[in-house]
């Protein structure tokens, strides 16, 4: 019989190709990783890693083992969902995954809620860019995740993830105050076709929607400073050094020194919960669902709605 926990260890090398990227998405040091590993193989017989330099490739005794162990781990949430059906409530652990202004902007309210609401779940949050987050639901690490996609630049979701929309996330113009743009009621992106842009890195989807929304007049942006951190991006912004888009959602108070102004047409994200559709029956993923609905922003007025 193999040990689960080795079989997880294992799983995670195949989809991170090291060992520092599959302790870290299990929460382990690389060291115990390799402990793992060591001992898997000696259950096995067989040697499991090909090390090279820092990097490792997997052997062909260890793909069968990594393909083994998706089935067990499958088994087994179908087994918890069943389990947790008959008790009739959220129990065990869950994780959820959420971007930056996502956790700031309602998740970290609905777990609070979803907390004092089911003393015997075990919530945990991950801090994930949509694509990891997707990526962390589909290995297992994750059960559920928050994630979004531009309406010109959709997320492509594997098959085997369930998918529930949440709500819609306007952006506005962010602009130094001394900005000429500053005290209009709205622009356009004819108007910001001059402008040196503070964004994130190529390959987020943030870069990828601004770069398709410019292309589509023939404009390519200047993206001059490619900044991650949303507080990073404000702080060029209050030095008058670019201009960029401010979702609404988890944006907070600005300094005086920054002005935001709509654009029309105005530019949303879809916001979305995914998870695995092995876990549809599990009543965590649906408690967790009920309290996301419930902390986003207008939930009360739009649920007052008739």
């Amino acid at each position: 019989m193999f040990d689960l926990n080795r079989l997880r260890a294992l799983r995670a090398v195949a989809a991170h190709g090291t060992m520092t990227g599959a302790a870290a998405a299990l929460g382990y040091t690389p060291s115990a990783i390799s402990q793992q590993i060591a001992k898997l193989e000696r259950e096995a017989g067989s040697e499991l890693l090909d090390r090279q330099g820092g990097k490792v490739e997997l052997t062909p005794a260890a793909w069968l083992l990594a393909e083994a162990a998706d089935e067990v781990v499958a088994v087994l949430e179908r087994t918890r969902s069943r389990l947790e059906e008959q008790r009739d409530q959220p129990t065990g652990r869950l994780v959820l995954a959420a971007f930056p202004t996502a956790c700031r902007g309602f998740a970290a309210a609905a777990l609070a809620a979803l907390e004092g609401r089911h003393r015997t779940l075990d919530c945990r949050l991950v801090e994930a860019d949509p694509n990891r987050a997707i990526s962390l639901v589909v290995r297992g690490e994750a059960d559920l995740a928050v994630v979004h996609d531009w309406h010109n630049t959709p997320l492509t979701l594997p098959a085997s993830l369930s998918v529930a929309e949440l709500g819609e996330d306007i952006a506005d113009v962010a602009l130094p105050a001394a900005h000429p743009l500053a005290d209009r009621d709205e622009v356009t992106p004819y108007d910001l076709r001059e402008e040196r842009w503070i964004g994130q890195g190529s390959g987020a989807m943030c870069h990828e929607w601004l770069v398709r929304s410019f292309s589509g007049l023939g404009i390519e942006p200047d993206i001059a400073y490619q900044i991650e951190e949303y507080e990073s991006q404000v702080a060029l912004l209050a030095a008058g050094l670019g201009v960029t888009m401010l979702p609404r959602l988890g944006r907070g108070a600005l300094p005086p020194t920054v002005r935001v102004v709509p654009m029309r047409p105005a530019p949303s994200r879809r916001l979305s919960a995914v998870w695995r559709s092995q876990a549809d029956r599990r009543p965590a993923i649906h408690a967790t669902l009920a309290a996301l609905r419930g902390q986003w922003p207008g939930a009360e007025s739009s649920q007052s709605d008739p």
